[in-house]
This record gives structure tokens, sequence and C-alpha cells, in this order.
């Protein structure tokens, strides 16, 4: 994929703090756990530094001053908070392989990690699931994620994909930009809840229908041409946090 040029470092706060703003806000939290990643510009292969959140924060408290600094390893370089080791596993496995993937999304919500439970995982039921046809990377679980040896089976698992259901875990989403990582989560997601809802109606009206690969194929090619509206949607969620959250920018 072609590389998207990065934004300055007070953008990237602001947008990384939005999402997890807008995360609590859609209910995507996990008292202080999964988090959300994004490469700041410069450095060298290898070298690159990234924004997370600090370990000790909800969701809804993060501010962009609060993020902090991090290396490839995962070692605090910027910043007076301490972070989850295990939290950053997943995301240097991702930052380290695909160029493109500057920002990077994991959550625990209940839908995804029902679907991800499942043995046929993201099933083709509606027109959201069909952007992620053949789109979506599936890693089988190995516990919790300490162990440094596994980023190589998870990059392997993503491939190019933009998204990755991590099994008996939950979802992870990838952008060259905050917004499109997490437009991207916010319709996995969504995608999720239609078809846990689907498998709740189906024991009263009968089994569900999915829709045939061919227009999975076609319909998936249609949402790709649409895809730079994801910074409208963005940016419209930044206006609703600046009115109800502004504090967010701090």
């Amino acid at each position: 994929m072609p590389t998207t040029p990065q934004a300055d470092e007070a953008t990237l706060r602001r947008d990384l703090a939005a999402a997890y703003r807008l995360a609590a806000r859609f209910g995507w939290d996990d008292t202080l756990y999964t988090h959300f990643s994004a490469r700041l510009p410069g450095g060298r292969k290898g070298q690159q530094r990234f924004l997370l959140n600090p370990f000790g924060l909800l969701f809804k408290e993060v501010r962009a001053s609060d993020l902090i600094v991090v290396d490839l390893d995962g070692k605090v370089v910027q910043g007076g908070a301490a972070m989850n080791p295990a939290g950053f596993t997943i995301h240097s496995a991702v930052h380290t392989a695909r160029d493109d993937a500057h920002c990077v999304i994991h959550t625990h919500t209940v839908p995804g990690m029902a679907v991800a439970a499942c043995e046929q995982g993201l099933l083709q039921l509606n027109q959201i699931s069909a952007e992620f046809h053949q789109s979506v990377g599936v890693h089988p679980y190995e516990g919790v994620a300490f162990n440094l040896e596994e980023r190589s089976r998870i990059q392997a698992a993503l491939a190019d994909n933009m998204a990755l259901i991590l099994r008996h875990h939950g979802l992870l989403s990838v952008g060259p930009t905050v917004a499109d990582a997490f437009c991207v989560m916010y319709y996995l997601n969504k995608a999720c809840e239609i078809q846990l809802a689907a498998a709740q109606l189906a024991s009263i009206a009968g089994p569900v229908t999915r829709i045939p690969p061919v227009l999975s194929a076609h319909v998936r090619k249609q949402f790709r041409g649409v895809e730079h509206e994801r910074q409208l949607v963005w940016a419209a969620w930044l206006r609703e946090l600046d009115r109800s959250e502004p504090d967010y920018r701090l």
C-alpha cells in the first residue's frame, strides 16, 4: 500500500486523544486495558517512536498532553507515566510490519470478542460486513500478549489487511491516519454487533442469509472508492467532541 504523509505531533496527539474519548463514548473501553497507538513522524526504520495512552487513565480521561512516547521495545522515552507491556506487544508487531499503519486501534468489545470466539469469524450478513470482505485476517489465541515472539505470527495473520480478528481476544484495525483506523474499527465493530443481533434473532425468525461472495467483492470495491469520506466523518466527530468535552485537546 502507498504510504500517507504523517501529521505533525500536535495533530497526532489531538486525534489520538479524540479517539480515546470517542471510544469511551461508544462503549469500547475496558477500564484501563486495550490501547490505541500512533506512529510519530521521523525516525529511521527500527527507531520510530509512538504515542500511547499512559497506564492508569480511563479512556474518558485521556488528553493530548497525557499521551506518552514509547519506542519499538515499549520503553517509555517521554512522559512521566508507565505503560502496559502486554498492550504494546501487538501494536509494535503491526507498526513494524506495515509502513502504512501509522495508527493501530485494538478493542475488547462484547460484539468483537463474541465474533472472535466464532469458528467462522465475521460473516457476510449485511452491507457493512461486505466492506471487510477478504480484508480481515485471523490470529489464533496464544494467551496474554507478553511473548515478543508472537509478533511475527501477528504480522503474518494481518498481512496487508485493514483489520485483524484476534481469536478469543478482540479486534484490531490499522490505517494511515487516526481517522482511517478509527472509522475502520467503528464499522467493523458495528458489523459484529449486527452479526450478534442476527444470531439472536435466528432462534425465532429462522436461519440468516449471507451475501454471495461475488456480490461482497463488488460492494468491497465500491467502499474502496469512498474511503476518503472517513475524513469527513472524523471531522464531524471532532466537532461533537469540541462541543461536549473540549478538554481532550489540552
